[in-house]
């Protein structure tokens, strides 16, 4: 009986395969979406940590009119570092003085695990409370209150030094990543070198070997290189080490030896 044929048509409307929210579904689990590269015309996003909330309020306000994106707002340390970690922002804006923690202690965390550029937001300008800002990781700070002429640049210098120092870091790893593979094939290449100079030895003593059983023991020269060879592998003794054997027991005496008696 003949086998019946496959129908080049399908059996079922190929739009309902999938419906258009199984497709969007798959879509969106190909990709983490915190790992999704965001439009380059895209606003900048910003996180803003202020336990004032006035001042936060102006603040987000002086951010969206200029055209950021303001993806989160921190009363204190720990908010802040926990909403930097999940919207992967920017630039952070933060303030030194916090409750539960406090600002330069929230962006050393944010600086050690290189999430985004921290700006320093404080009425104080102190020289120690600046180096402890800058020596926690933060780019630069701002004194309040806060003004669009000082706040917005220091925002974009703060980012670009983010990029470059980045940029150099991976420059960095990459140059590090190089040089462990030209490392690794050189002593690759070393190791045959080795192996073929090991090789070249051998044979070398194999052939001498060969040739005084070939005077000494009347051996052919296949005959020879047949029995070293079965020997080796009988006895398990390696064949360098069973021709030094016969060119010790069989080899001419050293001219040292000679020259003695």
């Amino acid at each position: 009986m003949a086998a019946r044929k496959k129908s080049e048509e399908p059996s079922i409307n190929i739009d309902e395969v999938l419906t258009d929210e199984e497709l969007k579904a798959v879509a969106n689990e190909s990709e983490p979406a915190e790992r999704k590269a965001k439009p380059e015309d895209g606003p900048r996003t910003v996180v803003v940590a202020e336990d004032e909330a006035v001042n936060r309020m102006d603040l987000v306000a002086m951010l969206e009119d200029n055209g950021y994106e303001v993806v989160g707002q921190a009363a204190n340390g720990e908010e802040a570092v926990e909403l930097t970690r999940k919207c992967r922002p920017d630039v952070v804006c933060m303030d030194v003085k916090m409750p539960r923690m406090d600002g330069i202690t929230a962006a050393g965390i944010i600086c050690d695990e290189n999430i985004a550029p921290v700006v320093m937001l404080t009425a104080f300008s102190q020289t120690d409370l600046v180096k402890k800002a800058t020596g926690a990781g933060a780019m630069a700070y701002v004194t309040k209150p806060y003004e669009e002429s000082k706040l917005l640049p220091t925002l974009e210098v703060a980012m670009g030094r983010f990029a470059e120092i980045n940029d150099l870091l991976d420059s960095v790893e990459r140059s590090e990543r190089k040089l462990k593979e030209t490392t690794d094939q050189l002593k690759e290449t070393e190791e045959k070198l080795k192996k073929a100079e090991d090789t070249l030895e051998e044979r070398k003593l194999v052939d001498r070997a060969k040739g005084l059983l070939m005077d000494k023991a009347d051996f052919s020269e296949q005959g020879a290189f047949r029995w070293i060879q079965k020997t080796s592998m009988d006895q398990r003794i390696p064949k360098k080490r069973l021709a030094q054997a016969i060119i010790a027991k069989y080899g001419d005496p050293k001219p040292s030896d000679s020259g003695e008696r």
